[in-house]
């Protein structure tokens, strides 16, 4: 299949940071050429992209897809409370059924918002429900299902044995780990240290090891989270992972709000990849990350939404903008400029999925996830004199998205879906909420 997008503006993120005007062929899921012009001979789709924008697809670094179908029940929380008053007894209710609808959700609103990539994490059980509407949408993810073995107040159909937890893992592992030829992966994803046994992480540690996958984990977001970590290991969160052995480039953590000098150098030594998400971070009142020291530092940094109950919603553009702008008030105005977010947006998330030769900008060779933008509009003009990459980051929203091609394949044109039934999910979405209210009460009473 070649897909030819004709006269676009084209937004590369190569490392020149080239800008190109003209065209770019598709041959089955990769990017084949990018040209000024471009013979449409023996071309089985062409795209005019005429006053189009086209950008390498967002990469989002952290997702929780079984929870979409939270949105709006877990509000004005702070971190702990959220989770054991809200979260913990709505995945504890969920079923297969309830968490392919709450995945294909998600992905429906990542696509329709330029998303191309996610690493997901998933919740303690019917993680294969999430793999197949991973696979039927057509989206390029890591996920894996969440490891609990420890904790207080976790609702009991959470909380497992830790080898139930490692062998529910490997096969999902085993079944799923470069499915599609690679569209996805697996990643061990251990919740937080508050919730896994030492024993748990470091046979997470070694399994990753050996099948030399990704671990996914959640670390430093909030203090009351570092004082109970404190108190039960004796060190800080990132000083104990390290102390374990768990801290390596392998290791991809979630909000890293709350660091210390040791922890920073930790990151920076071991190569650890952390995702910022802004918006959750302020929603649940836990801090703002101390993003502008930690790219000077050149610790690897990527952006994400975080799950839908505490954002609430899964959009990069609302991402990258907060990014920004949070960090202006301490900083100054020069600060997290669009480039620099942009390239976290992209290239940033490609490097903590480990696939920075294959996906985060549009170059001859990489895989083909696209995202062409219509930036015609009240919001985004004039456009006279302005940096392209500055409409991106501070003026755009995911309205403004088209077309987003995954993989070489149109999974959404002229905004509307080709890998699911939109209206059917939404119906499916809110009868699913109904059904894990109804559960999850009874589990708040118990």
């Amino acid at each position: 299949m070649k897909i030819l997008i004709k006269n676009a503006e084209i937004i590369t993120m190569n490392g020149e940071n080239n800008i190109i005007y003209g065209d770019l062929l598709i041959e089955n899921d990769k990017i084949k050429e990018i040209a000024t012009q471009i013979s449409d001979f023996n071309v089985d789709k062409i795209i005019d992209a005429k006053g189009r924008t086209v950008i390498p697809g967002f990469v989002h670094t952290h997702i929780h897809l079984c929870q979409t179908v939270f949105r709006g029940q877990a509000d004005d929380l702070e971190l702990m409370d959220w989770l054991a008053k809200k979260i913990w007894p709505l995945e504890a209710s969920h079923d297969e059924e309830s968490i392919y609808y709450s995945a294909m959700l998600g992905i429906g609103e990542l696509i329709q918002s330029g998303t191309t990539s996610i690493i997901d994490m998933e919740t303690v059980h019917h993680t294969e429900s999430a793999f197949r509407a991973i696979a039927e949408s057509g989206i390029r993810a890591i996920s894996g299902k969440v490891m609990m073995d420890h904790g207080s107040g976790v609702p009991e159909r959470l909380l497992e044995t830790t080898k139930n937890s490692i062998d529910e893992s490997v096969t999902l592992l085993e079944k799923w780990n470069n499915f599609d030829d690679g569209r996805i992966k697996y990643a061990f994803s251990p919740r937080f240290v508050v919730s896994c046994t030492e024993n748990l992480l470091t046979q997470i540690r070694d399994l990753s090891s050996h099948y030399d996958v990704k671990v996914h984990t959640h670390a430093s977001e909030n203090l009351g989270e570092i004082e109970i970590v404190e108190k039960e290991r004796g060190m800080r969160n990132i000083v104990y992972l390290d102390h374990i052995g768990l801290a390596n480039p392998r290791l991809i953590l979630a909000h890293c709000v709350w660091l210390d000098e040791e922890e920073k150098r930790i990151l920076k030594d071991r190569g650890v990849k952390v995702s910022h998400c802004p918006g959750s971070n302020l929603k649940l009142a836990s801090g703002i990350a101390e993003i502008p020291d930690l790219l000077k530092r050149e610790i690897s940094l990527s952006i994400g939404a975080d799950g839908a109950p505490c954002n609430n919603n899964l959009d990069m553009f609302h991402e990258m903008r907060l990014a920004a702008i949070i960090q202006k008030p301490f900083h100054g105005p020069t600060v997290m400029n669009a480039e620099q977010v942009l390239r976290m947006a992209t290239m940033g998330g490609a490097k903590a999925m480990g696939l920075e030769e294959e996906i985060g900008s549009l170059e001859v060779g990489k895989k083909a996830d696209i995202v062409i933008l219509n930036l015609n509009d009240f919001h985004v003009y004039p456009n006279v004199d302005v940096d392209p990459i500055s409409r991106v980051v501070y003026s755009a929203t995911r309205a403004d998205v088209e077309t987003t091609i995954i993989n070489g394949k149109i999974v959404m044109e002229n905004r509307i879906m080709k890998t699911m039934n939109k209206d059917f999910v939404l119906n499916e979405s809110n009868k699913t909420i109904k059904r894990l209210l109804k559960r999850a009460t009874t589990l708040v009473k118990a």
